[in-house]
């Protein structure tokens, strides 16, 4: 009796959380376009999805498919995703039940222009740093937004590492050993300044030093979204743009780098990326600081 397609999409997500540790959002967003996708050929063919019916797909109905997305409002950088996801999971099952996928060969992705990250000025990363926990009503969250916002201009992190710390990082040494995407582990050096954030937090916090690092105000782990909360205060009141995200610190932290001669190797090291194509991107952005200077400052630009 052939699988039914659902099935293999159940088993397929399950692969990735366990044997290739994808994130929890990623498994999320593989799982929303793999069983949309599912429920669209079942309702194009008035019937149920099987092992069979996916070795049986045409070219014209994954681009059926993808014009019912775009008839939904998404754009390319969004398809784009959906047919990766697509490709990734016939791949799978192509290596683990035998399907066959001749419906994506010659089939191109959606163009997507590679955006260049907006990095902050080094003075407007403090700045924002500093204003945001300046906003805190209680001097001891102040110091934390503060710190988990040096953590990521100061050694690059991702706000989720940052927030991942836990009392067995403590005390902070001059350098850190982080677990990024895939379960892969980096060690960053840790500037004096940043320790200090961290530790003024800690003598400031009421809760114990034991489990996460950084707590909310009820004493559970610190979610995400409050600190992009107090960025956003911070980013209107010093008039920043709204691509003055935590994220953004992180993007400003290897542009900086970058900027005072550090070697991409090094940078791509830093931030954990999986391959230095990802870290190229910054050779982009400080071509286009330059490209700014030049255009605000020539008297014929």
């Amino acid at each position: 009796m052939t699988a039914t397609a659902t099935t293999l999409v159940v088993e397929f997500l399950d692969s990735l959380t366990h044997a290739r540790r994808r994130s929890v959002h990623t498994i999320r967003a593989y799982a929303a376009t793999l069983h949309g996708f599912v429920a669209f050929i079942g309702q194009s063919r008035g019937e149920a999805v099987t092992q069979a019916t996916l070795d049986d797909l045409t070219r014209a109905d994954i681009r059926a498919w993808l014009s019912s997305r775009r008839g939904e409002g998404l754009v390319n950088a969004s398809l784009a995703r959906d047919v990766s996801a697509l490709r990734t999971f016939l791949a799978w099952a192509a290596r683990t039940h035998g399907l066959k996928r001749d419906a994506l060969a010659g089939l191109r992705s959606p163009k997507v222009p590679r955006r260049v990250p907006r990095p902050l000025s080094p003075a407007a990363a403090k700045d924002l740093a500093q204003v945001a926990g300046d906003a805190a009503v209680q001097p001891w969250i102040a110091a934390r937004d503060t710190a988990v916002l040096l953590l990521c201009y100061g050694a690059g992190l991702r706000i989720s590492e940052a927030l991942s710390l836990t009392a067995a990082d403590l005390p902070l040494a001059e350098t850190l050993t982080v677990t990024g995407k895939r379960a892969k582990s980096r060690v960053v050096p840790l500037l004096p300044a940043v320790r200090e954030a961290v530790a003024t937090y800690l003598k400031l916090s009421p809760w114990p030093a034991e489990g996460p690092v950084f707590r909310g105000a009820k004493g559970g782990p610190l979610q995400p979204e409050l600190v992009r909360r107090a960025v956003a205060g911070a980013r209107a009141a010093l008039g920043l743009p709204d691509t003055a995200t935590p994220h953004a610190l992180r993007h400003s932290f290897a542009t900086h780098l970058l900027a005072r001669g550090a070697d991409l190797r090094q940078i791509q090291q830093l931030l954990g990326h999986a391959s230095l194509s990802s870290t190229q991107i910054y050779t982009q952005v400080d071509a286009a600081q330059l490209l700014d200077v030049y255009r605000n400052a020539h008297p014929r630009a």
